[in-house]
């Protein structure tokens, strides 16, 4: 986990300091490339990459895709290569990707990866442990069932099968689940990225298992689905997945979901960029390595934000899930110990990501 330096010469050099005194050049233009377009979750991973190129004095040009095709993602990625851009942020949903994007970097495009990777790609990864945040979210809903001696069904749905990091999620809830005995695990199920056909597969799984105890999702539609079919079922199961957009938090706030595991959005849009300008101003190789966004865990009861951030209300949290103003501020303390040293070598390999 990425936590601020306590000592008073690293916490001096701030990042904006750290990345280099030089003026901005007409060439500190940047791209980042997100896969899911129109997702709120994503949207806050971009709001974070765009609160960095304003703290460093930069460009993000930002594109797009719905869905997550591989080469729907390369094509993007290709476009701005291009068109000049001097690095690129891009999430890597298939392997497919992986030549082309090496062949990129070979050339001298800086780039880094972030919320989904490629191991076989040539560059830093920004996100979470995400076989360990599946364990968290799989022992939480166990504690809500009532521990090792819960029984009943439990269902599993995965946005994005195939995709690493999910499937990693998956292999940690199921792993946590196993604790309990008594509990029948079934999926994980595909359960589409956009809201109306999420919230249709959920509703078709349930109605199918209307003895379920709990529905844990995977990726980030699925709070505000399960929020939306538990109300309409008399919040007779628990529900738990990933992401604190505005309406996963609201669904916990009334009530209607229980627990939900954040992967620090900010830290996801705000470090990939703080890499390519740090690599593009002070010449600093961008190799393999992983940055753990860290892993944030939230319930109606209790709010932890990871990465050495200062404690916030749930109250606070609600504000803040729809006011990108605030997250940077809140983010503050944690940017501003981004220093050059932090920024020059990742902590962990990318291996680590797995663990």
């Amino acid at each position: 986990m990425i936590r601020p330096h306590a000592k008073a010469a690293l916490l001096a050099s701030a990042v904006t300091l750290a990345l280099g005194a030089s003026q901005v050049q007409a060439q500190d233009t940047f791209a980042f490339v997100t896969h899911a377009q129109g997702d709120p979750f994503i949207q806050q991973i971009i709001d974070g990459a765009q609160a960095a190129a304003t703290d460093l004095g930069v460009t993000v040009q930002v594109a797009q895709q719905p869905g997550g095709a591989p080469e729907g993602q390369l094509r993007l990625v290709e476009s701005f290569v291009n068109s000049g851009v001097r690095g690129v942020a891009t999430s890597v949903p298939g392997d497919s990707m992986a030549s082309a994007l090496n062949d990129m970097i070979a050339s001298g495009v800086l780039m880094v990866q972030y919320n989904i990777l490629s191991l076989a790609v040539n560059a830093p990864y920004v996100g979470e442990k995400s076989v360990e945040s599946g364990r968290i979210l799989g022992a939480m809903i166990v504690e809500k069932l009532g521990g090792t001696t819960a029984t009943g069904t439990v269902i599993i749905g995965n946005c994005f099968p195939g995709f690493p990091v999910l499937e990693n999620r998956a292999k940690g809830v199921q792993e946590s689940l196993a604790t309990a005995p008594g509990l029948t695990v079934l999926g994980p199920y595909d359960v589409k990225v956009s809201a109306v056909e999420n919230y249709n597969r959920w509703e078709q799984l349930y109605a199918a298992n209307p003895d379920a105890v709990a529905l844990i999702g995977l990726c980030a539609p699925d709070i505000a689905s399960l929020g939306q079919l538990n109300e309409a079922n008399g919040d007779r199961f628990v529900a738990g997945g990933y992401d604190l957009t505005e309406l996963n938090v609201r669904a916990i706030q009334e009530g209607h979901a229980y627990v939900a595991l954040g992967q620090s959005a900010f830290v996801q849009g705000y470090l990939p960029i703080a890499l390519l300008v740090n690599a593009a101003r002070n010449g600093v190789p961008l190799d393999p390595g992983f940055y753990n966004a860290g892993s944030q865990i939230v319930t109606a009861d209790s709010v932890d934000m990871a990465n050495g951030l200062p404690p916030i209300s749930f109250a606070e949290l609600v504000a803040m899930s729809a006011d990108p103003a605030a997250t940077a501020a809140y983010y503050k303390p944690w940017t501003d110990a981004l220093t050059a040293e932090i920024l020059g070598t990742a902590p962990e390999p990318v291996s680590a990501e797995a663990e």
